[in-house]
């Protein structure tokens, strides 16, 4: 079972009120997100980009002229995107509520704060009604999965997942994918390998660690926040997950293996049906022809791609499925998210 991705839609219309937009970062993920107000046609006023010096800049082939943010920055703009760094969002989140924007937060400043909404829009785009100018996007990884599991839950009410994720390279920014690109080049070379990025070479490795361990579980801070996130954006408190999060060397676009316990029987037949009406889900499970997600496939791709949908043979029963994910982290994980964000406020009249 193959479904075609669904293209980008023309939201909104002709007579429709404009919104300035400000950026504040101009990483690989800042960069993603002009793409993507562009490619969505997000009907932007001004787009003022900001970061940490003044510069001109060429962003996607347009020179932006580039300010240096600050707590006076924000008058007159309407929604402001974060792409930066957890220690600015906090310096610079009263400038932004004070101005009358609403502030949309890439970085885990407030996720976990229960005055803030953490939304993906197709799991649970209803908490942007209690707003109060502040947005936080989830973590890419926890965005992922959720993109394929919430159609589930909302369906069979999921109990337990245990997920193990496949990160790319790039999920540490362009510091670990450059790393793994001049491995692979001095490896060719005969050159001695450079490790810095990473804890350990990941060119011909995998690496369990990705951000610190707790010490009193022996979790990593990204494994919790898979946890964390998941239950605030399902409502569900008392979820059980549990992750191992692993970078693996490729480029881009993040995997998960994901073994699911519901309430209720759930087929593998029942599980396509779902998925293939959910919005940001795709569908590709043909594995006898060689089709399944593959990172390769989801990278600059919108959707998340679903498959190796099958029944947990550990069990007696048909409460338990196994799935195989893959998404674009810096795309679907954060960039889209965040621009699918403000469609929402728009849609909703949350914006003033």
């Amino acid at each position: 079972m193959i479904l075609a991705a669904r293209p980008a839609q023309i939201w909104y219309n002709t007579h429709m009120r404009t919104y300035n937009v400000g950026l504040v970062g101009v990483g690989a993920v800042g960069t993603e997100m002009i793409r993507v107000l562009k490619d969505r046609n997000f009907p932007c006023g001004k787009v003022q980009v900001f970061a940490s010096r003044e510069r001109e800049e060429v962003i996607l082939g347009e020179t932006y002229h580039v300010k240096k943010a600050g707590e006076d920055s924000f008058a007159g703009l309407d929604i402001v995107l974060f792409a930066g760094k957890t220690d600015v969002a906090i310096q610079l989140r009263d400038a932004v509520v004070e101005s009358g924007a609403k502030m949309i937060d890439n970085s885990r400043a407030f996720r976990q704060d229960p005055d803030v909404p953490l939304v993906v829009p197709q799991v649970n785009a209803e908490d942007l009604d209690w707003n109060k100018g502040v947005i936080a996007n989830p973590n890419c990884t926890t965005a992922i999965m959720l993109e394929a599991v919430a159609p589930l839950h909302r369906a069979k009410k999921l109990r337990r997942l245990v997920a193990s994720t496949y990160q790319a390279a790039s999920g540490a920014g362009a510091p670990g994918l450059n790393e793994l690109e001049d491995q692979i080049r001095d490896y060719a070379a005969g050159r001695e390998l450079t490790v810095k990025a990473f804890q350990h070479q990941l060119m011909y490795n995998l690496i369990p660690h990705i951000d610190k361990f707790d010490e009193t579980n022996w979790y990593t801070l990204e494994e919790l926040k898979m946890r964390n996130e998941a239950r605030k954006m399902l409502h569900h408190p008392g979820l059980m997950l549990s992750c191992t999060c692993v970078r693996v060397p490729i480029a881009r676009a993040h995997s998960e293996s994901l073994n699911m316990e519901f309430e209720e029987d759930i087929t593998p037949e029942e599980a396509r049906e779902i998925l293939a009406t959910s919005e940001g889900v795709r569908v590709v499970d043909d594995p006898l022809n060689g089709a399944y997600p593959m990172p390769l496939d989801a990278t600059a791709k919108y959707d998340v791609l679903a498959g190796r949908i099958r029944q947990d043979i550990s069990r007696n029963d048909k409460k338990g499925l196994e799935m195989f994910v893959s998404g674009d982290q810096l795309l679907r994980g954060a960039a889209l998210n965040a621009v699918e964000i403000a469609e929402h406020l728009v849609k909703r009249g949350l914006l003033s």
